[in-house]
């Protein structure tokens, strides 16, 4: 039952991960409704990666462009000022703040953040954000435009997808678009942002899989690594194609509606804080 369920749940994470609707709240949500229990902060970040190696997967072309250009940017100045070079740059400065944060409140994130009414909440909160950002947001900004502050701030915002319910994605395409970034500028440049805290999350994390107050062993978490990774390609895929013609509404209404369902089955007690 344990393979079965973890097949279940990375299937879950790969749908979830890349759309602004948080992988962990319903990571945290939908186990507790078929009463599996709370897979716990570890295997929720050690299964995570699997859908951070399909963003490698498919984006690596753009990727190595930018490792490589960036190291050779420190030894040729002449490269300094190329947008790959700099991107380098806006991925390191904007994974500080998350990197610094989780350190800081890692028990209060792996414990009290992962209450069920907390999770409610940020993803009724979270979504209207994201509404009110996208419709105010302007499309006049692409990678090109992508400057410090920016960087800082939409680092800031994904900092803030510590809190389950919060989405990291969204945080960042929220912060993005209120920024005036199109919407697929935003999508890949929170795609990006991504990578360095979920595979440091995930491999700081990996010490605990096997603890025992884990209910999924080394096995599960593997099996549902790998099907994270094989789904999640496709779900890129298709998240981009979709956001050159449409907009965030639909993930807006969907992470209102299931917010608020949570918080209503809390309070007439079909699902319960822990």
């Amino acid at each position: 039952m344990d393979y079965l369920q973890a097949i279940a749940l990375g299937i879950l994470q790969a749908l979830t991960e890349f759309l602004p609707i948080s992988s962990s709240a319903h990571l945290r949500i939908f186990p507790e409704l078929l009463g599996w229990g709370d897979p716990g902060a570890a295997f929720t970040a050690v299964i995570q990666i699997g859908t951070e190696l399909a963003v490698l997967a498919y984006m690596g072309r753009h990727i190595w462009s930018i490792i490589s250009t960036w190291v050779r940017s420190l030894f040729n100045p002449e490269l300094r000022g190329h947008t790959d070079a700099r991107m380098g740059w806006f991925i390191i400065v904007g994974s500080i703040p998350i990197v610094v944060m989780g350190l800081l409140l890692q028990d209060i994130i792996e414990h009290d953040l992962r209450s069920l009414y907390v999770v409610g909440t940020m993803l009724v909160v979270m979504g209207i954000v994201l509404g009110v950002a996208d419709r105010i947001g302007e499309n006049r900004k692409r990678f090109d435009d992508l400057s410090w502050r920016d960087a800082i701030l939409m680092g800031c915002a994904q900092a803030c997808a510590l809190i389950p319910g919060v989405s990291r994605s969204g945080a960042t395409i929220s912060m993005g678009r209120a920024l005036g970034y199109e919407r697929a500028t935003a999508t890949e440049y929170a795609f990006l942002l991504a990578l360095p805290a979920v595979f440091g999350a995930g491999l700081f994390e990996m010490k605990d899989i096997a603890h025992e107050d884990n209910l999924y062993g080394w096995g599960p978490t593997i099996v549902a690594t790998i099907v994270s990774f094989v789904l999640g390609y496709a779900v890129i895929a298709w998240l981009l194609k979709y956001l050159s013609r449409n907009t965030y509404t639909p993930f807006v209404i969907y992470r209102v509606v299931l917010g608020l369902a949570v918080l209503v089955l809390l309070g007439v007690g079909v699902l319960t804080e822990w």
